[in-house]
């Protein structure tokens, strides 16, 4: 409820204001540590998914939230395969994830409106070799690029779905949180920097409860730990 209330909250901030205008070149610099890829677990193929955006610059916040709004849609995905399992709290866990990441998916689109009223409907990326300043030089996201994004390469059977889902939920909220450094390195728009702040923090705890579940099934990889480096901010 409180994670509610501050996404509201986070709308409510977020007046139209000419953020698209402004020069995200003059970008605050965090120095994270990124950490070592790791093969994809439970069936799923996450070796494809790019975390980065691209350049910062005036269309930066737009292809964040172009690239996070279908990271997100993956996130959904995935949980609805375990709605209704229930110990160890797999189901509830999975509802509590989808319930968060589409109230911020609705946030980002309305920003999206707001901010880039000139922007395509669909997702957007920066071409190769492009001007990360120009409008002109964003394409639209090509159906591998969103699969990629999603990082939802297989889909699992009613054996292996919970494992399936705690693996690749756990890689897949590393992606996030990659993904939420890259925003705070390099935009200026206050908005995007504290739902960056708010999914690091969530998907963190969130990180630490699938590794307790993944305890109890008694699995416990080294890979579950290699996103630990980027849990602070």
């Amino acid at each position: 409820m409180r994670r509610a209330v501050a996404l509201m909250a986070l709308i409510a901030l977020a007046a139209p204001a000419a953020w698209a205008q402004m020069d995200h070149n003059h970008h605050h610099h965090h120095t994270t540590p990124a950490p070592a890829a790791g093969a994809g677990s439970a069936g799923i193929d996450h070796s494809a998914h790019n975390h980065d955006v691209g350049p910062a610059g005036s269309t930066y916040d737009l292809r964040w939230i172009d690239a996070m709004v279908q990271h997100h849609s993956g996130a959904l995905r995935m949980s609805e395969f375990v709605f209704d399992i229930g110990v160890p709290g797999v189901g509830a866990l999975s509802k509590a994830i989808w319930r968060d990441q589409a109230q911020e998916i609705k946030a980002m689109g309305q920003w999206r409106k707001a901010w880039y009223p000139e922007a395509p409907v669909y997702p957007v990326t920066l071409k190769s070799g492009g001007n990360p300043n120009a409008m002109a030089d964003l394409t639209r996201m090509s159906a591998a690029q969103i699969q990629a994004m999603q990082m939802m390469g297989t889909t699992p059977n009613r054996e292996n779905r919970v494992t399936w889902f705690l693996e690749g939920m756990l890689v897949h909220h590393g992606g996030a949180l990659l993904m939420a450094h890259d925003a705070l390195h390099k935009t200026r728009n206050p908005t995007i920097q504290r739902l960056a702040r708010q999914i690091i923090v969530t998907q963190r705890q969130e990180i630490i409860e699938l590794r307790r579940m993944l305890r109890h099934d008694g699995l416990n990889k080294p890979e579950y730990y290699q996103f630990d480096a980027l849990f602070r901010f």
